[in-house]
């Protein structure tokens, strides 16, 4: 009858660390949340900060400077989970994931360019609706 005992390391080793496994959460999930609900702490919550979540939460994601963080820390692989395991399938899906983002950020800067544009128009040249005046 053999019994084994945990692994011990020696004066010039280390052990590897139990936050290599990979968490049971999901990046699309996560970059999902962070993309469209970070500034509500959703992210967090689904990795199971709590805590951070509530704060991002209260703080609107933190006037939108930590939700910007934390979808640049999710599409960058980094992001992990409470237990500090990274989630495992971000490498099959980073590119698309980058480019959804990207093509999303380019539109909204596109959209913003286009209607800041229509501000300037006079009235004479682009009549508005009546509803749209204010």
């Amino acid at each position: 009858m053999s019994t084994t005992s945990p692994p011990t390391a020696t004066a010039g080793e280390a052990l590897a660390p139990q936050t290599a496994m990979a968490s049971d959460r999901s990046f699309i999930a996560t970059w999902m949340f962070s993309w469209l609900l970070g500034f509500l702490g959703v992210d967090r919550f689904y990795l199971g900060k709590v805590g951070t979540g509530v704060l991002k939460l209260l703080t609107l994601g933190g006037l939108g400077i930590w939700w910007l963080i934390d979808l640049i820390l999710t599409l960058a692989g980094v992001q992990r989970d409470k237990d500090g395991r990274l989630l495992p399938d971000f490498e099959q899906h980073k590119m698309i994931a980058w480019i959804i983002t990207a093509a999303g950020f380019g539109l909204w800067i596109l959209t913003a360019a286009i209607s800041r544009v229509f501000m300037y128009v006079p009235e004479q040249v682009w009549p508005m609706m009546p509803w749209w005046r204010g």
